[in-house]
């Protein structure tokens, strides 16, 4: 057989050369074979400690003896829950195997060789993906010092090339907001061919606060704007990925076009279906993040760890060193976190707010870490 590093592999395009994998938060049982330890938390990734519906569960559990059928193509029953629920018209919704997915959908769509792209830093990764994917060039435009998107300096890169603009609110990995009237200020006069996406997978967490913006509302009004929501966070179901986007019905329409069929699975769509209507486990979901997020500053104050306040579910916090340290020292005492080093910021760490358990494991495996 010929050596690996011997055979000649057929030449990529440029723009794939420069695609940087996705890199998530280990998963807990890489962690147990790589370190024989077992009671590992994973704080890393975002996802509900509190775990999914028992509604979803129940609906997964139905559906099990029919899992050799193909899904509704349509999200027939998914769509119209969802449309009930956002008091939105059904043919405003697309949905997507993760919100990611919508994400690659709308580069794919709307994106040309020569476009461009606008997105703050840091945010998610995945929109200059879409941009590279596309040809497109990213403009990636610094947070303000707080860690908040800065919406005047993204607006100044607007020129006749930009096509896409990515807002992410509450912005991952920093859980800060843009308020209502700044966005406002910024969609005032933004060309026509502008789609601003506004990225809302934290958007359960964020309500509370009354400067929060309602994306939805100016789908309502016919902007051109897409808003983004997720069922892995909140909703507990990020093993299932699923997503959706809503949008004026003639920009989902296109979508519609480009979109792989089946691209949303049966025990998804099912899943989902049945978690959108248990509010109770939303609001228990949020209520526990609120007690951690108190539990977590307090403790930070304490370590003299400067943080960001979060609108989402989990904490920015500065480790005051090479988070990269920091992260081991925790991932040998059972707990995985996600360092700052995907942003290019080296000495901060990204932690999801778990139960008060778990909460209190972290705590206390950190305060051990920085001794």
């Amino acid at each position: 057989m010929t050596p690996l590093s011997e055979l000649q592999f057929p030449e990529v395009a440029e723009n794939i050369a420069r695609l940087v994998p996705y890199v998530p938060g280990k998963p807990i049982e890489e962690v147990e074979r790589e370190l024989g330890i077992t009671g590992i938390i994973k704080l890393a990734s975002n996802e509900n400690s509190l775990g999914p519906s028992p509604k979803a569960i129940e609906a997964v559990r139905r559906l099990a003896a029919k899992m050799h059928h193909y899904p509704d193509a349509s999200s027939f029953r998914l769509r119209n829950a969802v449309a009930s629920q956002l008091g939105l018209a059904p043919e405003t919704l697309v949905f997507g195997n993760g919100s990611d997915d919508i994400i690659h959908l709308l580069g794919v769509t709307f994106l040309e060789p020569g476009d461009e792209v606008i997105q703050g830093d840091p945010s998610f990764v995945r929109y200059e993906a879409a941009a590279i994917l596309n040809k497109a060039p990213c403009h990636l435009v610094p947070l303000t010092s707080d860690w908040v998107h800065d919406l005047d300096a993204m607006k100044a890169k607007v020129n006749a090339k930009t096509r896409l603009i990515f807002i992410t609110n509450p912005n991952n990995p920093t859980g800060t907001i843009v308020t209502r009237a700044a966005l406002d200020r910024f969609l005032d006069g933004l060309p026509d061919r502008v789609l601003v996406v506004l990225d809302e997978a934290y958007y359960e967490y964020a309500t509370a606060d009354p400067d929060y913006p309602q994306g939805l509302d100016y789908v309502r009004d016919g902007r051109n704007v897409v808003v983004l929501r997720t069922f892995s966070k909140a909703y507990g179901l990020a093993g299932h990925r699923i997503g959706f986007g809503a949008m004026r019905p003639d920009i989902a329409a296109w979508l519609e076009r480009t979109r792989e069929p089946f691209n949303v699975n049966l025990m998804a769509q099912a899943a989902a279906e049945a978690a959108i209507t248990d509010v109770e486990h939303v609001a228990n979901s949020v209520a526990m993040n609120t007690a951690g997020k108190r539990d977590f500053y307090a403790a930070f104050e304490e370590l003299n760890l400067p943080y960001t306040p979060t609108h989402a579910n989990f904490v920015w916090v500065d480790m005051r060193r090479d988070c990269r340290e920091v992260y081991t020292a925790l991932l040998h005492r059972g707990i995985i976190t996600r360092t700052g080093t995907p942003w290019h910021v080296p000495t901060y760490l990204r932690v999801t707010i778990g139960t008060q358990a778990e909460n209190a494991k972290f705590l206390s495996a950190l305060r051990e870490a920085l001794l």
